[in-house]
């Protein structure tokens, strides 16, 4: 039971992949594999559990050097190079840091000020992302549209 739990916790992270997915494809004209590595970009948390920048950042290279072997072999289980093109993790990156932005500032409670300070300028962003990804959604609800947005991306 604590296995299905965790796992379903995790599905709460597929709201946050959605919205990086969602921003990445509004800056970029992307093509299914893109799109399926932007989708993936925080899978190696399923595994060993999302924790917070500072506490990587005290574990160091070696909790990198983890996740960076568990991403590459996820990556090559759903058919993508092990390494993304870098032009494609730096869209990652942004698109990830404006998602950071908006998920602390309208879900998680965060003033501008202190999000300014861990995620950078406010990003700006579409309505539709406003509207549809900027409120919480139920467990299930996430897991349900990240796996219909999975099977559309890779054709399933």
């Amino acid at each position: 039971m604590e296995w299905a739990n965790r796992g379903r916790a995790h599905f709460l992270g597929g709201q946050h992949s959605l919205l990086v997915e969602t921003i990445a494809r509004q800056r970029a004209r992307l093509d299914r594999a893109s799109r399926l590595g932007i989708l993936l970009h925080d899978a190696p948390e399923y595994v060993i559990g999302d924790m917070i920048s500072p506490f990587k950042a005290v574990i160091g290279d070696a909790y990198k050097a983890v996740e960076a072997r568990l991403l590459a072999a996820i990556h090559l289980r759903f058919g993508l190079p092990a390494a993304l093109p870098d032009e494609l993790v730096a869209l990652i990156k942004a698109s990830d840091r404006c998602a950071a932005y908006l998920e602390a500032t309208r879900l998680a409670g965060f003033s501008a000020s202190e999000a300014r300070r861990f995620f950078g300028a406010p990003p700006k962003f579409s309505a539709v992302i406003e509207r549809d990804y900027l409120v919480p959604w139920p467990a299930e609800t996430a897991e349900r549209r990240y796996l219909d947005r999975f099977a559309k991306v890779t054709g399933g």
